[in-house]
């Protein structure tokens, strides 16, 4: 693996997130969590944004903080604005890809489709 997740980083949220469970009586801690985990993932240093949409750290932050904010406050985000990052060659995977943790965003995208699947179950 390059060298993103070998900087010491604390990446609780997403070491919790992987080595987990998702905890299907609450699903919209689930999603935050998983958001927390792809902030975290954003944030490491040396990321490379040349295949995503986003500019820097900075704008991937601000546009999944915002999605954070209405899970956070029981409020559900439109799915497919979730749903757009974790896809295949959406953004988050672009950024992992060209920065070296594309394992550890698999295991987070997996994390997000049972989220999705208990949040969003007829989509």
């Amino acid at each position: 693996m390059r060298g993103a997740l070998t900087v010491q980083m604390k990446l609780d949220r997403t070491k919790e997130l992987i080595h987990g469970t998702i905890d299907k009586a609450d699903p919209y801690g689930a999603l935050v969590l998983v958001l927390e985990s792809a902030t975290e993932l954003v944030q490491l240093p040396e990321n490379d944004f040349c295949w995503s949409y986003w500019e820097d750290a900075e704008e991937a932050t601000r546009e999944i903080s915002k999605l954070l904010n209405l899970a956070r406050s029981h409020t559900l985000p439109e799915r497919v604005e979730v749903a757009v990052l974790f896809a295949p060659t959406g953004p988050l995977q672009e950024v992992s890809l060209s920065s070296g943790w594309a394992e550890p965003f698999l295991k987070v995208a997996e994390k997000y489709d049972e989220v999705e699947r208990l949040i969003w179950p007829n989509s």
